[in-house]
């Protein structure tokens, strides 16, 4: 605990600063899992707290976030289906899968898996990215525009035949199970099926209607219905939360946008008692422990749910991890991956003890609280702190909030989580790379996000070895700079270099990469960037043994250059072969940041050069 109070003021500004970032955010994504914004309030306080305090990431902000709360909404729909649209029937069987979620990833903590995530190749990750904001995007089109299908009697009526036929094969099954179905004699069959109300069928069908309109293919389908019943208060509620979101930006980034509209369209319309239909009732008080998790417990409804656990703890590692890396970069700190999958674990874990979401480390919260002044682990307990307080003695009041403005805001979550980026470089990147991209993206919003991702996972994996293969049969490796010979350790010299100019050791540095630069030896290229020391004015990038370079590999170079343009070093590339070259020009790296007289066909003309620079800012 030692220095835990160090940082106090810069850590109490910091979590309260990302507490409000993230509590419109959590009562949105609550809303969007299916469990209503208690949920997510409740997930946000667990894990911000619990993370931090067991993370392996001082800084990290952690809560519900968009691709957590697009698996979960997946997994909750498929239960609640099971128990016939019973939320509350399904919340034990929900619970107990976030529960193993949890679980999962603290044994991945231990085990030490935490270090092997960077291996999740990048169009696996872009493509996933731009599903998220595709589904969150389409899905919430139908409570922007006010519109609810079930509770649209004219479309709930579409499925009252098939409810009819759902509930007699239910009655059949419990027969069947009671050993006293005899199909030469239904009279059992007909007293039971005589005891099945109007009511029982019509919210068997509100069930179906439900199943039938959820996710990006539901939302579609139902769209038709929804623009023949536009509720316009509804949408002018959404779009002006929007237009304030992105409007407000314009004016200032001091005080968190999404805030700012929550309270603005939420007040008026609040204010002028206008007909607007709120959010969910959030219960008051502490959240209760939900002992139904074991005393409901039942391994054949959660059975089939272990992989999408497994699935969402995974995830949750990446979303979390990537997010540490971001933190490292804007700390210049170090944070320990498998301890920050054990805080995420013991969050995610209490989370779901308590009804809350599963969620992950949150970039846009962590960056916030370190603009903020937050340091160490402190922030996000705070952060988590100040989400009770407002749950405690705001319940009530949030509980009136417009569920279009929910919308608004999950609209812009949506648009902002895509991967613009990727989707840019589709025209100048390899096509296999394009395909599995776009794979995983048509295959999550359309079929199973979670399937998707692991066939694009097997795809990339099948097309690297095909690669490998292809270019090289030795292992892939990035060879560090050791300094030109100054010691026995150190790389030997290229032959073309023996007869480098002594004075010029000290500023010019020369980093050696052999082989394929691949999505697996990113990180490596990451870190070596930072062995180049202080007094180097000149770093000479060889690349005569880098047959060829993917898309993650392109912009971990594009990153290294950038962080040695920012310590006022200069970067020259030397032997850059076909398909680097081809591939660094389509990204712009050559030439907006290596200038076309940095990049040089061999070492001698590069070195008389630079040497010619050199001598110039001397004598200037």
């Amino acid at each position: 605990m030692k220095g835990f109070f160090n940082n106090l003021k810069g850590d109490a500004f910091g979590g309260l600063t990302a507490g409000i970032v993230a509590l419109p955010l959590a009562l949105a994504f609550g809303v969007s899992s299916g469990l209503g914004p208690s949920a997510g309030l409740y997930g946000a306080i667990f894990i911000s707290f619990f993370a931090a305090l067991f993370g392996g990431t001082n800084t990290q902000i952690s809560g519900p976030t968009a691709p957590m709360t697009a698996v979960s909404m997946l997994i909750i729909a498929g239960l609640i289906g099971t128990y016939n649209g019973d939320v509350n029937a399904a919340l034990p069987a929900i619970l107990t899968v976030f529960l193993l979620s949890g679980i999962i990833q603290i044994g991945l903590g231990a085990m030490g898996v935490g270090k092997y995530i960077r291996y999740i190749p990048y169009p696996v990750v872009s493509g996933f990215m731009t599903a998220i904001g595709v589904m969150i995007l389409v899905t919430q089109i139908l409570p922007a525009l006010g519109y609810y299908p079930k509770e649209d009697e004219s479309f709930v009526s579409h499925f009252i035949p098939e409810a009819q036929e759902v509930i007699l094969n239910k009655i059949l099954k419990e027969e069947a199970g009671e050993e006293i179905l005899v199909l030469e004699d239904f009279k059992e069959t007909i007293k039971r099926a005589e005891g099945i109300t109007e009511d029982d069928v019509k919210l068997e069908a509100i069930a179906l209607a439900g199943n039938n309109s959820s996710g990006v293919v539901g939302a579609l389908k139902s769209l038709p219905n929804a623009l023949s019943n536009i509720n316009y208060l509804e949408l002018i509620l959404c779009l002006a939360t929007i237009l304030v979101i992105y409007g407000f930006k314009r004016i200032t980034t001091a005080i968190p946008s999404t805030l700012v509209a929550l309270l603005v369209v939420s007040g008026v319309a609040y204010g002028f008692d206008l007909n607007y239909r709120p959010i969910q009732e959030i219960p008051s008080g502490f959240p209760k422990f939900n002992f139904s998790i074991f005393s409901n417990f039942s391994l054949d409804s959660v059975a089939p749910y272990i992989f999408s656990a497994l699935t969402l703890s995974i995830l949750g590692a990446i979303d979390s991890l990537l997010t540490s890396v971001v933190a490292d970069n804007m700390t210049k700190t170090k944070h320990n991956p498998n301890k920050e999958l054990v805080g995420q674990g013991i969050g995610n874990t209490i989370g779901a003890l308590f009804g809350g979401i599963p969620g992950a480390g949150a970039t846009i919260r962590t960056v916030v609280n370190i603009n903020a002044g937050g340091k160490t682990r402190l922030s996000g307990m705070i952060a988590g702190v100040l989400l009770l307080i407002v749950l405690l003695a705001l319940g009530p009041v949030a509980s009136q909030i417009p569920a279009a403005v929910l919308a608004g805001i999950l609209i812009t979550v949506g648009i902002g989580v895509m991967d613009y980026k990727g989707l840019r470089a589709i025209p100048h990147m390899p096509k296999i790379e394009v395909v599995i991209m776009l794979i995983v993206l048509v295959l999550s919003v359309t079929w199973n996000l979670i399937y998707a991702v692991g066939i694009g996972l097997i795809i990339a994996s099948l097309i690297f070895m095909k690669k490998m293969g292809d270019v090289t049969a030795r292992q892939s490796k990035v060879e560090s700079l050791e300094g030109m010979g100054k010691s026995p350790k150190f790389e030997k010299l290229w032959k073309d270099e023996v007869n480098f100019p002594k004075e010029l050791k000290e500023e010019i540095f020369i980093k050696h990469l052999s082989g394929p630069v691949f999505f697996g030896s990113t990180s490596e290229l990451q870190e070596l960037a930072d062995q180049i020391p202080e007094t180097a004015t000149h770093v000479i990038i060889r690349m005569d043994k880098v047959p060829y370079m993917d898309q993650s590999g392109v912009y971990v170079l594009e990153e290294m250059v950038l962080g040695l343009e920012k310590r006022g070093i200069k970067s020259s590339i030397v032997g850059m072969q076909k398909q680097p070259l081809y591939l660094s020009k389509k990204v712009n790296i050559i030439p907006d940041l290596v200038a076309n007289e940095y990049v040089f066909p061999d070492f001698d003309s590069c070195i008389n050069a630079l040497i010619k620079i050199v001598n110039e800012k001397k004598s200037a």
